[in-house]
């Protein structure tokens, strides 16, 4: 049986994938569950019509994720934080402290975007982070955490 998945399905294929499958899987559970339909001659056609204009609009958040991070290598960022006299932060700095920084910089960035090599910074001084603009596009920047 010739089915198009309509999202991601462990160890068969990925959203949009015309894939083969023994016709008792696709009827009795892909198609009733949703994951997937009939790979007729105009579900193909609507298939490669959707991959044509997403292709285009990935092309666009590509450009401009890019360009977002052109900007982004060029800021500093600095993130206050109470801290003992050794130097140790109390409480720690995660995601959501550098999203707002980036927030106050002018940059719209989920927390869930950011990627920091530990799971929440203790001490004082650069760190660096990572933000995930787009699939392709991940860009390292440098802040540094001060103390108040």
């Amino acid at each position: 049986m010739d089915i198009i998945l309509l999202q991601d399905v462990t160890n068969l294929g990925s959203k949009d994938d015309n894939v083969f499958v023994k016709s008792g899987y696709g009827r009795n559970y892909l198609i009733p569950q949703k994951m997937a339909i009939l790979a007729t001659p105009s579900a193909k056609k609507v298939l490669a019509e959707n991959q044509k204009q997403r292709a285009h609009k990935e092309a666009k958040l590509k450009d401009q994720a890019l360009l977002f991070a052109e900007k982004l290598k060029t800021i500093v960022i600095t993130i206050g934080a109470k801290t003992s006299t050794t130097g140790k932060i109390f409480g720690s700095v995660n995601s959501i402290q550098v999203a707002e920084a980036l927030k106050e910089q002018g940059f719209e960035v989920d927390r869930k975007q950011i990627l920091i090599k530990e799971d929440a910074i203790k001490e004082v001084g650069k760190h660096t982070a990572k933000v995930k603009f787009h699939r392709d596009v991940v860009v390292d920047f440098e802040f540094e955490v001060i103390a108040e």
